[in-house]
């Protein structure tokens, strides 16, 4: 171990080693090792890896090379979710594209070359930079075949058990990108608007009706207010004559009209929000459609037709205004709907859509969210709250090019609808045909053109990854899984819906853990984001600490709870990182003739290493129930306080001068910093894994044996000795105030204390044990010691 620790150099160097070696391989024929299985988070490329996932799939590796260090066989595939609206955006970004603009196939062919050659690459790069410890061999694209055939086999099974359907109905859609969305992909967004009253007429008199929505009064289909509101009682069937368009409508009393909102009377439009819809069903109304899948006024607007729906906002305020059908105007903030990826606000559309039916499922639901264990366990409630509050089954259809695609056909004669046979897929029916005629004996077809939600296929993950080694003797020991790890922000998303379809397909759950993990937030704890400008890049933060630096930032927090970038956490990673190299190089040093014996051990080396055993215990427990963020915590600790700030410094002199000692009082001191080094760098291992391999490979290989720290045996803890730990503490404590004095006097702590008076709680025969350490450590020329409460006097 020669010269500095220079990260820039060491952790390509490992990094390249453990792939090339297989050290992380999963042995799908092992039938011996039992298995631990993980449904690693595919995550979407969307160009570079953020802080978030450097801060996420750090917590998941530390977990993971904790039970790989118990021996087990671990199953830790990789996969990237390629196949939704981000790819779509991200090439149409880089390669000055619009999808809409193109031949689809040609697109789709574009996307895949670009994902292949240019994008997915770098992408995977960046989590090898931070040392996850995936088998990168087992490997996913959530666009690639084998995904392509799981996810279209997925919809075949549920159209078959009665849980898929096809049906034209209001459908939740996003203008900008030209799609129907899921409830899950809607966000609540606080936005500024206006609250408008504008005049309707009834038998000619006024009747003033709050909107914040006035473009969609060419939709208007009745006017609504409660049956018990005296104020409107009155008017129950009579028509009111809606603003600039001149028709009339239908005002009807329903107990879901709010008498304190607004004017307490209330425009229906179809389809402006979920209760317009329920409404228009409720009553019969007609289905009108004032704003196109586009984001554009239809020709129902009249003069305001092809105008976006902003624009046609302000000209129908404007024309209002002159024609003093415009009361007043109020501002005002409210949360609306707009669509996750891109922030647009949603609309409600007329559109043949498909769907998942699972509303009939909410009590069994919440039951399977119980049936798998949380880490940490509070989240199982935003898994309930999301159940309680869903209000449409799972659009699943997207108008997308760039996607799985349904594997479907409509006969031409009689619009019956064709599956495709499983043993034929992956299947596009834009390209392929039935090998059949249907059953009315026509052999003309129409291919489904819609495409699969990317959430879909991602809530497959745990067969996708299963399958990749389906044949194998551990196939059907994978499933469920050992563990889901991911973000808080997604369990409505890809938890739900992963638990959802293994209890549709399978009845069972998909694993028996999982595991949350937070956000990176800024300094002033907001959540970074592009748009902002508040972003940190870790690649950025790699090259200036390293990745082990990374990595020691991101075990700061508790799983579950949000972390506040701060930098100096990456300085004291930097430290500890260097420290370790230094402390390791000191005992190296001193270890080189170490055969591997043990020596009856003097009593301050059974004080550290039964100290050592109890940290031991602490970490295994604690990483079994994924507190990393402890085992960081305590083993850094202990590093620093009880190793480098003690127990090195005791042991010194015991290293340099054997003579004065004997040889069986070295080999003590030499096979206890043994242990305690090799212990402490295993301990640290799934946090800094880079520096620990290097300090492994470079000396503690030849006695250990094993082809990488990251596969060598969890340490134990048997050595756990309280009365040793008795007498060690009191020599510490002795040491410690002693140094403490020199420090206040501004004296090096190598002058010698000339007479040093010491009562402690020992028996005289348990001072001798630690005298001459005592002696050693301090340059003490004289000890005066009788039993009785602590105290320390030296004379400099």
């Amino acid at each position: 171990m020669e010269g500095s620790y220079v990260p820039k150099e060491a952790e390509p160097k490992w990094q390249t080693f453990w792939e090339e070696n297989g050290i992380y391989s999963f042995d799908p024929y092992d039938e011996t090792r039992e298995i631990f299985s993980v449904d690693t988070p595919p995550p979407t490329v969307s160009g570079k890896m953020h802080l978030g996932h450097s801060f996420s799939y750090s917590h998941q590796d530390f977990i993971v090379r904790f039970h790989r260090m118990l021996g087990k066989n671990i199953f830790y595939p990789f996969g990237t979710d390629d196949n939704g609206v981000p790819t779509e955006r991200l090439i149409e970004k880089t390669k000055g594209v619009k999808s809409l603009e193109m031949d689809r196939q040609e697109f789709v062919k574009l996307c895949l070359a670009t994902l292949d050659a240019e994008l997915r690459p770098k992408y995977l790069g960046d989590w090898k930079r931070i040392g996850m410890s995936c088998d990168w061999k087992l490997f996913y694209s959530t666009i690639n075949e084998h995904c392509q055939k799981v996810s279209q086999r997925s919809f075949i099974d549920l159209y078959k058990k009665g849980r898929v359907y096809r049906k034209e109905a209001p459908a939740v859609w996003c203008p900008e990108c030209r799609t129907g969305i899921s409830q899950q992909e809607m966000v609540d967004k606080e936005l500024d608007s206006t609250f408008n009253d504008i005049v309707f007429k009834v038998d000619g008199k006024e009747l003033v009706i709050a909107t914040t929505r006035p473009e969609l009064l060419p939709a208007c289909v009745a006017v609504f207010y409660h049956p018990s509101d005296k104020r409107y009682s009155g008017l129950k069937g009579k028509k009111a004559k809606v603003p600039l368009f001149g028709f009339e409508v239908p005002v009807i009393g329903d107990a879901r009209a709010d008498p304190e909102k607004g004017t307490g009377i209330v425009m229906c439009c179809t389809f402006g929000d979920q209760t317009d819809m329920e409404w228009q069903k409720a009553h019969n109304l007609p289905i009108k459609e004032a704003i196109t899948k586009d984001g554009k006024m239809s020709a129902l607007a009249g003069k305001y037709a092809g105008m976006s729906i902003k624009e046609a906002r302000k000209h129908m305020i404007s024309d209002m205004k002159g024609a003093q059908l415009l009361i007043s105007q109020k501002p005002i903030r409210h949360a609306v709907n707009v669509h996750e990826r891109c922030g647009t606000e949603i609309e409600f559309v007329h559109s043949k859509q498909w769907f998942i039916k699972y509303l009939d499922m909410k009590d069994e639901m919440k039951k399977w969210g119980s049936e798998f264990k949380w880490h940490p366990a509070h989240f199982v409630s935003r898994y309930t709250n999301w159940i309680d509050g869903l209000q449409w089954d799972w659009l699943i259809s997207r108008q997308r090019y760039f996607g799985i695609p349904f594997p479907v056909w409509y006969c031409s004669k009689c619009g019956e609808l064709v599956l495709a046979d499983e043993s034929r897929l992956p299947v596009d029916p834009l390209k392929s045909m039935p090998e059949k005629p249907c059953k009315c004996g026509s052999n003309a077809f129409i291919g489904e053109k819609d495409v699969l939600d990317t959430w879909a296929t991602s809530s497959l993950t745990p067969t996708i990854a299963a399958e990749l080694v389906k044949g194998s003797p551990a196939y059907k020991k994978l499933f469920p899984m050992s563990l889901r790890p991911q973000a808080h922000d997604i369990i409505t998303f890809w938890l739900f819906n992963t638990v959802v379809k293994s209890h549709l397909h399978y009845e069972k759950m998909p694993w028996k853990n999982a595991m949350i993990s937070g956000w990176a937030l800024d300094q002033k704890g907001k959540k970074m984001s592009k748009s902002v400008g508040n972003t940190v890049e870790p690649q950025v933060m790699i090259e200036k600490y390293c990745a082990d630096a990374l990595r020691f930032w991101a075990s700061g927090s508790s799983l579950g709870e949000d972390i506040t970038f701060q930098e100096k956490d990456f300085v004291a990673g930097q430290k500890t990182i260097t420290k370790l190299w230094n402390a390791s190089k000191f005992a190296v040093m001193h270890l080189q003739d170490y055969d591997g014996s043990r020596a009856e051990l003097r009593v301050i080396d059974r004080w550290v290493l039964s100290r050592l055993s109890r940290l031991i215990k602490f970490a295994t427990e604690s990483f079994e129930e994924y507190r990393y963020s402890h085992v960081k915590l305590e083993v850094d600790k202990f590093f620093w306080q009880v190793v480098c700030g003690n127990y090195l410094e005791i042991v010194k002199d015991r290293l340099y001068n054997p003579a004065v000692w004997g040889a069986g009082q070295r080999k003590s001191a030499q096979y206890s910093l043994y242990t305690l080094l090799l212990s402490v760098l295993k301990m640290f291992a799934p946090i800094i894994p880079h520096v620990t391999e290097e300090i492994y490979q470079s000396y503690f290989i030849r006695h250990d044996k094993a082809r990488s720290i990251h596969v060598s045996q969890w340490p134990d803890y048997r050595l756990i000795d309280e009365g040793a730990e008795k007498i060690g503490d009191i020599c510490v404590q002795i040491i410690e105030k002693v140094r403490k004095l020199k420090t206040e006097k501004r004296v090096s702590l190598k002058v010698p204390v000339k007479n040093l008076r010491i009562t402690a709680p020992l028996s005289k025969e348990e001072f001798e044990l630690i005298r001459l350490d005592v002696e050693k450590t301090l340059s003490a020329e004289k000890i005066e010691f009788s039993k009785g409460d602590f105290g320390v006097e030296a004379e400099l």
